[in-house]
């Protein structure tokens, strides 16, 4: 009885273990694995980091170049940058997964790999729902649950207290520069945006039909933001907000309020972002406190 009793408990083990899993991706298809992942290769940055943060870093066979987090994804092997991929070395690495981000890899890359016949699991955040919905999806398709499902209750515990927190408060107007020359920004539907309506803040270009459309100064000194954000890196030098100080009709620029924060947290479709929007709140706490009274 006993031996039965083990040997069937052995079958269930060996069942759960080579179980179908399968999850909806950003463009609404069915990724259907056979069984969990075991070689996984990562066409962007942000999905390393989503990987490794769902336990499942272990798994990755090829990335690509900037995934640099957390330290262990700079030993995993390149398979080009996002824009340009090495679609025989990434055959080659035999692959049971590829991770795909959506608007980030080249269109044309995605449609070569395509050829490739390979199971293909797309993301693209444009809610913050959409970063701990790709944590649980990652959980399923590598059978890592236990480590997946608790990081990304996690990111939405963080971000449901920041907007308690600032709920209520006085809305502050915010230019985000996404880049200098051509001046591009960010409509509402972006992810960034609405780390901005996190802490309160209303992005003065949210109607703008483009997800990342080009502005002129002129656009932005109509709009008149209480502040001007852009996300920068000190040590990689140039000083991105430093030609807005010419124009001191920008109630930004006589108020001093030309900000920058870490890309690398706030840039990024990782879970990291919360860390970055903690940053970006507290910077434009400090705007709101310099707003006139009754404003």
């Amino acid at each position: 009885m006993r031996h039965a009793l083990v040997l069937l408990l052995g079958i269930a083990c060996t069942a759960g273990a080579h179980a179908e899993v399968s999850v909806l991706d950003v463009d609404g298809r069915t990724v259907v694995l056979g069984q969990p992942a075991r070689r996984i290769v990562s066409l962007a940055p942000h999905l390393t980091e989503l990987l490794f943060a769902a336990g499942a870093g272990d798994l990755l066979v090829g990335t690509v170049e900037y995934s640099d987090f957390p330290a262990a994804a700079r030993q995993v092997p390149r398979v080009g940058d996002s824009a340009l991929l090495d679609l025989e070395r990434i055959a080659a690495l035999k692959p049971d997964l590829l991770l795909v981000w959506r608007h980030g890899n080249s269109p044309q890359q995605v449609q070569r790999l395509a050829a490739l016949k390979l199971p293909t699991y797309a993301h693209e955040a444009r809610a913050l729902s959409d970063i701990s919905r790709a944590l649980r999806d990652l959980g399923v398709l590598t059978g890592r649950e236990s480590d997946a499902l608790p990081r990304a209750d996690a990111f939405d515990r963080a971000v449901a207290d920041l907007r308690v927190r600032h709920a209520g408060r006085a809305r502050v107007r915010v230019f985000y520069q996404v880049w200098p020359q051509p001046l591009i920004t960010l409509n509402g539907e972006h992810v960034i945006s609405q780390m901005l309506d996190l802490c309160g803040a209303d992005n003065v270009f949210a109607a703008q039909r483009l997800l990342t459309p080009t502005v002129t100064e002129e656009a932005v000194l109509l709009a008149d933001p209480d502040a001007i954000v852009t996300g920068w890196i000190p040590a990689h030098g140039g000083a991105p907000l430093e030609g807005w100080k010419r124009l001191t009709a920008l109630r930004a620029v006589r108020s001093g309020q030309l900000l920058t924060v870490d890309p690398d947290l706030l840039h990024r479709q990782s879970d990291r972002v919360i860390l970055g929007a903690h940053e970006l709140c507290e910077k434009l706490d400090g705007v709101r406190a310099a707003l006139p009274l009754g404003r």
